[in-house]
């Protein structure tokens, strides 16, 4: 639908959708009610069916979606810049920062669970979501290749993949426990994993 919508109409559907964003994380999924959206949106029934044909199952989808977009969003610029271990460092922080402020509620992960299999498109937007991010951090190590901080021969992707289990699984423990701890120990050793291969890697021949 979101094709053969006017612009007024994809600025009232992107606000219906942030607006529910809000009350799921204030309310839970379970807690949260059309009523409670349509009354922080400002928006009617009619309104909210015209552009969630399903009722709360699409705009829950919807507010999936937005919540996959966001995670990539809160780690920007950083992660779209990822060129000097300077800004490996500064998108260290955000990452942390996120979680931290985030705490033991992940809405993405809540609503993942909440549609499971039955609801399709669901598993694909977190799919998505893991895709992109590892893609982008496996452009950040080729920044570093290119720049001259990395050998060549490093297996960008292998190491891609290493980054983001390191958040996954420390963003899996914080929300157990409420603490970073485990988190920026994975990031630190990861990132410093980097940094070891950038030390040992072959010195350049003269002249070539």
């Amino acid at each position: 639908m979101g094709g053969e919508l006017t612009a007024k109409g994809r600025a009232t559907r992107d606000r219906i959708v942030e607006g529910a964003a809000l009350v799921l994380r204030e309310r839970g999924i379970e807690q949260a009610t059309l009523d409670e959206v349509m009354a922080r949106t400002r928006t009617s029934k009619s309104q909210l069916f015209h552009y969630f044909r399903g009722g709360k199952e699409d705009l829950l989808l919807a507010v999936a979606r937005f919540e996959a977009e966001q995670v990539i969003e809160d780690q920007q610029p950083y992660l779209s810049s990822l060129d000097s271990w300077e800004a490996w460092e500064q998108w260290r922080e955000a990452v942390i920062r996120r979680y931290e402020e985030q705490g033991d509620r992940c809405p993405l992960a809540a609503l993942s669970q909440h549609l499971g299999s039955r609801t399709p498109g669901a598993q694909a937007i977190v799919v998505g979501l893991m895709h992109r991010w590892q893609e982008q951090l496996a452009a950040g190590i080729r920044a570093l290749q290119e720049a001259g901080h990395l050998p060549r021969e490093v297996d960008v992707d292998e190491r891609a993949a290493t980054l983001l289990v390191a958040i996954q699984g420390g963003v899996g423990i914080l929300q157990s426990t409420g603490r970073s701890y485990h988190l920026r120990v994975a990031l630190d050793h990861a990132i410093g994993d980097l940094h070891r291969l950038a030390e040992h890697r072959p010195a350049a021949v003269p002249g070539s």
